[in-house]
């Protein structure tokens, strides 16, 4: 049983889990880690915190935790403050890079043991039936009589997942758990976290720096930046609409091509012989510079197309190529067909979609559809 006040907060039939931070700031001396950050993520979702190193990611998600106190602003689950809740009472489960298991035991007695706490003693036979769901949901059932210390890092993983899955939290957080796996097992277990969260129906927040993760993971993503949260929206309005140029560079594989240049005429003018229409959105944007950004694949490389170029780098990458194109001193990227035969020096001509082109303030470097 749980203790009576926690039962009384927690009842065992409601899983729900909305969060909301409102004006957080978090200072550790004279560094500011969060700076009126307000954050909302919604019950059953799947949120990812994209930001770099040094972003404020970890903290904003130890402050949901209860493992760090804010400075200043609210923390409410489910519309509850929780400022005087401590961890054990807000019921998440954490999983992080490191995996925080017991190595001299067993794979089943890892599962086992967050369900024989004194906080919550659960019965023998429902240990048995959660244990045996989840080392299934996680393809781990041929692990269980195996000691963790002989696992490989992705089994790992799912073992340091399971324990999180077995307790039926109220919501999971997420700390960089694959950024320590190699690259097909990232991509693997991103598929099965994504599929787990969605059978689950549960709050998940998951932290990262890679945008490969975020964009394929996320229902929304949050970009965080100095301690700022600079967007939030589903990864197709992010990627479509960032809000700023350095949303533009952060979600995108390859990124926004972003040259600078002015409006004339209702073209863009980037250099002499890079002009190229500038689409709708540029209205009342003359006399001042911008910077205009093009995705990669809505640069479009063809004969008789108005700027010529020179390829200046050739990336194979199977299904297709991203050229990098050289005009003067810009540099901008496009992909097109693996079958297409170019290489390095080769003359080429391009062209932009317009429609798909987004204008940047140059000084601020706030897109125009956002300043509107």
């Amino acid at each position: 049983m749980l203790p009576i006040a926690l039962e009384e907060r927690h009842p065992r039939n409601i899983l729900m889990a909305h969060i909301r931070l409102d004006n957080v700031t978090k200072t550790f001396g004279a560094h500011t880690a969060l700076r009126n950050l307000n954050l909302e993520i919604a019950d059953g979702e799947f949120f990812v915190l994209l930001g770099e190193t040094g972003a404020g990611k970890t903290t904003t998600l130890r402050i949901i935790a209860g493992l760090e106190k804010p400075t200043e602003g609210r923390v409410l689950i489910d519309g509850v403050d929780v400022a005087d809740w401590g961890a054990a009472e807000r019921d998440v489960a954490l999983v992080l890079q490191q995996y925080s298991l017991y190595p001299r035991y067993t794979v089943k007695q890892n599962l086992e043991f967050p369900l024989k706490s004194k906080l919550r003693r659960v019965p023998d036979g429902e240990i048995a039936e959660r244990v045996a769901k989840a080392a299934k949901t996680l393809r781990i059932e041929h692990l269980l009589e195996r000691k963790t210390d002989r696992l490989s890092g992705g089994e790992m993983q799912r073992v340091s997942i399971g324990r999180a899955i077995v307790r039926k939290p109220r919501v999971f957080l997420m700390d960089e758990p694959l950024s320590a796996l190699d690259a097909k097992l990232r991509e693997a277990l991103r598929t099965e976290l994504k599929n787990i969260q969605m059978n689950l129906g549960q709050t998940f927040l998951f932290v990262t720096h890679d945008q490969i993760e975020a964009m394929s993971m996320g229902d929304k993503i949050g970009v965080l930046n100095n301690g700022a949260l600079v967007q939030v929206g589903t990864p197709q309005e992010i990627y479509a609409n960032p809000k700023n140029t350095f949303v533009a560079r952060s979600v995108g594989s390859p990124p926004m091509n972003l040259v600078n240049g002015r409006l004339v005429a209702g073209r863009a003018v980037v250099a002499p012989g890079f002009e190229l229409p500038a689409g709708a959105t540029a209205a009342g944007a003359a006399d001042r510079p911008l910077t205009f950004g093009i995705r990669p694949e809505d640069v479009q490389v063809e004969q008789g197309a108005p700027v010529t170029a020179k390829v200046h780098d050739v990336e194979n990458h199977g299904v297709e190529k991203i050229l990098t194109l050289r005009v003067g001193d810009n540099m901008l990227r496009a992909t097109v067909p693996a079958r297409t035969s170019l290489s390095i020096e080769d003359e080429v001509r391009f062209g932009w979609n317009p429609d798909k082109l987004t204008i940047f303030d140059q000084a601020s470097g706030l897109s125009l559809k956002h300043a509107s």
